[in-house]
């Protein structure tokens, strides 16, 4: 899965916590909690943890096994279509999914750990759209106001709170952004986990009033964690030309703190976001392109590179012994794409 994020800082405790050891410091002790061996009793932090099942649910971000927050927010536009649908005499089957024909061949050629980018950063984007739409509330912070701080001299309308950016404009936003600093898919997902990180965290909402920061906040965080050769604060600045420097670094800086520095993100979360990226692709048909001639031809180039390295492979190993151990190379070779 290309580089690994799993070896940075560990995280603090989380905001349920420490709510509940401010909780613990208003009680007083009582006699059950002194003992005359060991003194007051001190109640140790893993007894203070909530559930596996509460502490997933509250953090999705941080558990393989929680369902991600814009999966969750976009099942009732979903559900709205199906019904739809239904309502049309249509099945969703029909609607939703595209088929092969003798003119057109649609593809989907992403995985685990190469996704396509283009199509990652259109689920990403609708991901956001999701969050924004079917937010709870409009709970901000001001580090992420663009009012406060705009990302450019143009001047902010006076219903820039109210007003839903559409999918477009979102996908436009994070393509630039991608393009110019010459960022990978996987950077893509990882951005959508320092997201909800941030939501979840911060308890606040992702709105029309911030949604461009928070994005911004969360790409460049991921392209440091990510990316070998990080892009750094001052390059940003080259793209959204109006913004500071100091206003980055700042906003970066709270980032973090707001992440409690928690930019861990293990295999198993990367892979279930991967995962319902995808499903909320389906759901949405954004997933597969129509093979285009220049696409074709790359594919049948890097067939054919395959299929004669596989071929190689094969001599080498019937010139040898055949045995089990000799066949194991054959898994360490590229799929060839027919």
């Amino acid at each position: 899965m290309g580089g690994s994020v799993s070896c940075c800082v560990s995280p603090r405790e989380s905001p349920k916590n420490h709510r509940r050891d401010l909780e613990l410091e208003e009680c007083p002790f009582t006699a059950e909690d002194v003992s005359e061996d060991t003194g007051t009793y001190l109640q140790h932090i893993s007894d203070r943890e909530l559930p596996d099942e509460l502490a997933q649910e509250a953090n999705p971000s941080d558990h393989p096994g929680a369902t991600t927050l814009f999966l969750s927010k976009s099942q009732t536009d979903v559900r709205e279509k199906r019904k739809s649908n239904y309502i049309n005499n249509l099945s969703p089957s029909l609607v939703m999914r595209k088929y092969n024909s003798c003119s057109t061949i649609f593809l989907d050629d992403s995985t685990v750990s190469q996704p396509n980018l283009k199509n990652t950063i259109k689920c990403v984007a609708l991901a956001i759209y999701y969050h924004i739409k079917n937010r709870d509330s409009s709970r901000s912070l001001d580090i992420f106001d663009e009012k406060k701080h705009p990302l450019s001299h143009e001047k902010v309308a006076d219903d820039y709170f109210a007003v839903n950016p559409e999918h477009r404009l979102i996908y436009r936003f994070i393509r630039t952004l991608f393009s110019s600093a010459q960022l990978t898919a996987e950077c893509a997902i990882v951005t959508l986990v320092y997201l909800e990180r941030l939501l979840t965290y911060a308890e606040m909402d992702i709105c029309p009033s911030n949604w461009k920061r928070i994005v911004l906040g969360a790409i460049l965080l991921a392209s440091k964690v990510w990316d070998d050769q990080a892009v750094w604060n001052v390059d940003y600045c080259q793209i959204l030309k109006d913004i500071a420097v100091e206003d980055m670094n700042e906003m970066e800086r709270q980032f973090l703190e707001l992440l409690q520095f928690n930019i861990n993100v293990p295999a198993s979360v990367y892979a279930k976001y991967y995962f319902d990226l995808r499903s909320l692709a389906n759901d949405n048909n954004v997933v597969m392109e129509p093979l285009s001639n220049k696409r074709a031809q790359k594919l049948e180039a890097i067939s054919r590179l395959c299929e004669d390295r596989y071929k190689n492979l094969n001599r080498s190993i019937l010139r040898r012994s055949v045995s089990a151990d000799n066949l194991a190379a054959i898994n360490n070779t590229k799929a060839i794409l027919s």
